[in-house]
């Protein structure tokens, strides 16, 4: 028996979403529109795709259960079918509603394969090693959050101090009526 399987990646990937909302919502709206450098994604850009990158892993481990990507050729058409987008106008409330629902959708999934399917492996391209499905879920969960330090990095540029930051600030002294009567 695996002492992690689906159930808890599945608690690790809501966790993982929490905080990515909670970064979602320190940046201001006015600064959605950011870019670190002309050619890379904004802040609406990367949330959104952060948003939408399961539903690569939903056709591949859900609906299609495809046992190789050797030749798999659909990750830009599963993106460009996929009814969140990039390049369409959203805004901060409708970009956070994603991130919540699509989040718990893809842990709701997650938390429901079992772990027989966890551990069945993928044929993977250009001769790399085979990955189990399960190895396969995490690496989403891993992909949100090489973009969610991206926004993290965005928030330093911004000025806004990071919410894992903020946390870990001690709390400032509180004044006593003996200090005070000082």
């Amino acid at each position: 028996m695996n002492p992690y399987g689906p159930q808890q990646l599945a608690t690790a990937i809501r966790t993982v979403r929490k905080n990515t909302i909670l970064v979602a919502e320190d940046i201001p709206e006015e600064s959605y529109g950011y870019r670190v450098t002309p050619d890379s994604r904004s802040v609406t850009e990367t949330l959104l795709h952060i948003a939408a990158a399961p539903q690569i892993s939903f056709h591949i481990h859900g609906s299609e259960r495809i046992s190789s990507i050797e030749d798999f050729q659909l990750f830009g058409t599963i993106l460009k079918e996929s009814p969140i987008h990039e390049k369409l106008p959203y805004s901060k409330a409708q970009i956070v509603d994603l991130l919540r629902s699509e989040g718990e959708k893809w842990a709701a999934f997650v938390e429901r394969i079992p772990q027989s399917q966890a551990d069945e492996l993928v044929t993977m391209p250009h001769g790399a090693p085979p990955q189990s499905r399960f190895e396969m879920l995490q690496g989403i969960k891993e992909h949100e959050m090489h973009h969610r330090a991206q926004l993290m990095v965005v928030e330093r540029l911004l000025g806004v101090v990071p919410h894992l930051t903020r946390n870990r600030r001690p709390a400032p002294p509180v004044a006593t009526a003996a200090a005070a009567a000082h």
